[in-house]
């Protein structure tokens, strides 16, 4: 008959700690949620202050597109000068 008090007060521990438990891990991922909250509002932020630079980049990128080709124009002429001086 003892046993049953023992075995009771046992899992009356095991009960508690582990509520124990639960408890600290439910605090602990409402904590994580706000801290992802905050990171998806910053990357929402860092999105609209780059959105305009793809207009920028094309730009950009036509604009090197034209230069290369210049560039090439540039190297093939300096190629006909380097042999007809027999460079």
């Amino acid at each position: 008959m003892m046993l049953v008090p023992l075995t009771l007060a046992v899992v009356a521990i095991v009960v508690l700690a582990l509520a124990g438990y639960l408890i600290a891990i439910a605090a602990e991922l409402i904590s994580a949620r706000k801290s992802v909250a905050a990171i998806a509002d910053g990357l929402e932020a860092i999105r609209g202050h780059t959105e305009p630079l793809s207009k920028h980049l094309s730009a950009i990128r036509e604009a090197l597109g034209a230069l290369s080709s210049e560039l090439r124009s540039v190297d093939a002429q300096f190629g006909r000068i380097a042999r007809l001086l027999k460079l």
